[in-house]
């Protein structure tokens, strides 16, 4: 039986409890302090060219029609917040894949109860570091094609006023991809079966993405969601896998 879309939020919540737990606490700080320093560093750049990239997507418009931009301009601030917000998002999760597999790792032990993966150690997390950054690599590739042309959509006058809402939908889609592949790569699920097995769940993973792009939206309470979301994409792979 199909588990509903509603029991994405679920999976986040349950998540976020099981981050908080003293046993994953540790694994849990070490992706924190790198999402804080690039989530600050992030949030000072954009706030100097926040209304410099809102004026450059916004369309010329004729003055009979200049109202319009009382409409618009609310819309291609949403439409700024959300590319600012991917740039955020798949520059904390490319830096912090490694400690994300492992947690995720972590995570799949205290859900199933038994341990089939190699106790902690530096050297097994240096290990991962191939591994988990050209799967981060896969993410991209499948990524910027897909941006590339929704920004070029953002160029085009008048068109580009559906650009906002494919942006969202897009992006929903992208988080699950991004936290699910954590545990689907742990035991070694290739990109394309993963990708498969998201589609055959889409409206599941749709739920979880939403969830999960709505919190990390959230200023501050993103930097604590992002593991959060890892240990949720982990009980949405065992629990949707069985």
């Amino acid at each position: 039986m199909q588990a509903p879309v509603l029991s994405g939020p679920q999976y986040l919540r349950e998540g976020l409890k099981l981050v908080l737990s003293p046993s994953l606490r540790l694994f849990v700080l070490l992706p924190l302090a790198v999402n804080l320093l690039l989530f600050v560093g992030l949030v000072y750049f954009a706030g100097h060219q926040f209304s410099l990239w809102v004026d450059s997507l916004m369309p010329s418009l004729p003055n009979w029609l200049s109202f319009l931009n009382y409409v618009l301009w609310p819309l291609f601030v949403i439409l700024v917040g959300l590319m600012v917000f991917f740039t955020f998002t798949m520059l904390a999760n490319i830096i912090a894949a490694p400690f994300n597999g492992f947690l995720a790792e972590k995570v799949e032990v205290v859900v199933r109860g038994t341990d089939d993966f190699p106790a902690f150690s530096w050297a097994e997390l240096t290990a991962m570091v191939p591994r988990t950054l050209g799967r981060e690599a896969r993410k991209l590739g499948y990524f910027l094609p897909r941006a590339i042309a929704l920004f070029i959509l953002s160029l085009i006058p008048v068109v580009n006023i559906v650009a906002a809402p494919l942006w969202l939908l897009f992006g929903i889609w992208m988080m699950a991809i991004q936290y699910i592949d954590y545990p689907a790569d742990n035991h070694k699920m290739s990109w394309q079966d993963m990708l498969a097995w998201l589609r055959e769940k889409r409206w599941q993973s749709l739920g979880f993405g939403g969830s999960v792009y709505l919190v990390l939206l959230v200023p501050f309470l993103n930097i604590l969601m992002m593991p959060a979301a890892v240990a949720g994409a982990t009980l949405f792979w065992v629990r949707e896998r069985t």
